[in-house]
């Protein structure tokens, strides 16, 4: 019996509790606190028409809705569920916490309730690959050893835990995928419990600086991922990233450094190393002591540098939980993600790829290095505020041709074309607004042999709610296209 959710369900009973965000993500978490007796009130900009049937569904719950553009004002609840993407210095957020407002989120309940052993990844590029070989990792060798333990993955993929928080023991494992947005809202000043027991930290680049104020309070927030383990905590770090590897000293646990492109040793700012050898990615935790091989690059399925760091970030995460026949397994049989460099099909001698969750520059230029070939590429969406200049030498060398759309099109444009190297490279330069249309200039832009891949250095708010819905989109129009040689 998890007695700290009994007292939770005790204290919420009969509050007010405002949640700000009414997506699919939060529908849940709506039920869990009317289940525990809350008063629920809903706020969000958009109106009742926009919201469609979700309003519906939750007025027939007795939720309250405030909806529109005032959704906001006169906050007046005990306890405010903050949306991650709804900043915690809001003004009106910040007059209800002075007028005694409890400003709170899921997930920071959810560490604060949840009794199993977390795993908790956090960075700019790679986290969700991470997460997801860490949860496939652990939940095969539970299924191996026969434990019982279960394995949970949620935070920024999947669905909200917290409404399965009372099916979870001390005995599972949580691996949680956590964002700035989620790791900043853990400033406010709410007590949680000593937590991860393993932290990650993929990499830090800039990214999110049309919602952070800059890159500094960016860094500051991937910081919370580890800032509150025990002593006894882990902490992995990329010795490669300038801003991650300067991390070890402010850990509080054991530090983990991995690298893909030297070897390490332990010492000074680290307890243990992970790095590449001979075609092996190998382990040592003692100076002196002779690195042992856990996996052989070639064993990956995955294609690309960044995913031989996304294996070893894993692998520092689950030594001493999972063996390395276990990690073998999983490395010959995953085929990763979907919208991360996922294969869609072929068609008229060409072959599709879908990397939708691509809104960075740095994750873009991951996916040109994960291909032999050069590739033709379709970029754009909303502008997160970081410099695209950094994709035009990569371009020069992986792109065949570029096509641009959205509402960063012009930008991406400027940025790229700037460039003395791109300019002298010959790739040519397509700016097409319709990002259908786009698809369609990349596919006329192809010969049979070529390869097409939506990578688009950009967030998908512009067009789509989110990366997920802009990839399956882009499936859909290459899927139909019409091939006769099938």
């Amino acid at each position: 019996m998890n007695e700290k959710l009994e007292a939770f369900c005790h204290e919420i009973k009969g509050k007010t509790v405002s949640v700000i965000g009414l997506g699919i993500s939060n529908t849940p978490v709506i039920d869990f606190l009317l289940q525990c007796g809350a008063c629920v009130v809903g706020r969000d900009k958009k109106d009742t028409e926009q919201l469609g049937a979700v309003a519906e569904t939750l007025n027939a719950k007795g939720v309250a809705l405030h909806l529109g553009a005032q959704y906001l004002a006169d906050i007046r609840e005990d306890v405010i569920f903050k949306s991650p993407g709804i900043r915690p210095d809001v003004p009106e957020i910040e007059a209800a916490r002075k007028n005694g407002c409890a400003v709170t989120s899921e997930m920071e309940v959810f560490l604060a309730l949840c009794p199993a052993q977390i795993f908790a990844v956090t960075g700019s590029d790679g986290k969700t690959t991470t997460t997801t070989l860490i949860y496939k990792m652990l939940e095969m060798q539970c299924q191996k050893e026969g434990s019982g333990a279960k394995v949970y993955v949620g935070g920024n993929i999947g669905k909200p835990l917290l409404p399965e928080i009372a099916s979870i023991t001390d005995r599972d494992f949580v691996v949680l995928e956590l964002s700035s947005f989620q790791l900043q809202a853990m400033k406010t000043g709410r007590e949680i419990k000593p937590w991860p027991s393993v932290a990650c930290i993929t990499n830090i680049t800039p990214n999110h600086l049309n919602w952070h104020t800059d890159m500094e309070e960016y860094t500051d927030a991937k910081k919370q991922v580890f800032l509150s383990q025990a002593r006894g905590g882990r902490l992995i770090l990329n010795y490669e990233n300038e801003v991650t590897r300067a991390l070890a000293r402010e850990a509080v646990g054991h530090v983990t450094m991995f690298s893909s492109k030297q070897v390490l040793t332990p010492g000074e700012g680290c307890d243990a190393v992970i790095f590449e050898q001979n075609g092996e990615i190998c382990f040592s935790s003692d100076v002196g002591e002779e690195p042992f091989p856990v996996l052989r690059t070639d064993e990956i399925l995955l294609p690309g540098r960044h995913n031989v760091e996304n294996y070893m970030t894993a692998i520092g995460a689950v030594r001493g939980y999972v063996d390395a026949d276990t990690i073998g397994e999983i490395a010959r049989t995953f085929g990763g993600v979907e919208h991360r460099e996922e294969y869609v099909c072929t068609r008229g001698g060409v072959k599709y790829y879908n990397s939708s969750i691509d809104s960075s520059p740095t994750r873009t230029i991951a996916a040109l290095y994960a291909f032999k070939q050069k590739l033709i590429v379709i970029m754009g969406g909303a502008d997160k505020g970081v410099p695209f200049d950094v994709l035009a030498e990569p371009l020069s060398v992986h792109a065949k041709a570029v096509i641009l759309t959205g509402a960063a099109r012009e930008k991406l444009y400027t940025a790229i074309t700037a460039n003395e190297t791109f300019r002298a490279s010959g790739v040519p330069v397509a700016v097409v607004p319709d990002f259908y249309d786009a698809i369609d200039a990349a596919r006329d832009a192809a010969a049979p042999g070529d390869t097409v891949i939506l990578s688009p250095a950009c967030t998908s708010f512009d067009a789509f709610p989110n990366f997920e819905a802009r990839g399956r989109a882009y499936k859909a129009h290459v899927v139909a296209y019409e091939d006769k040689t099938c």
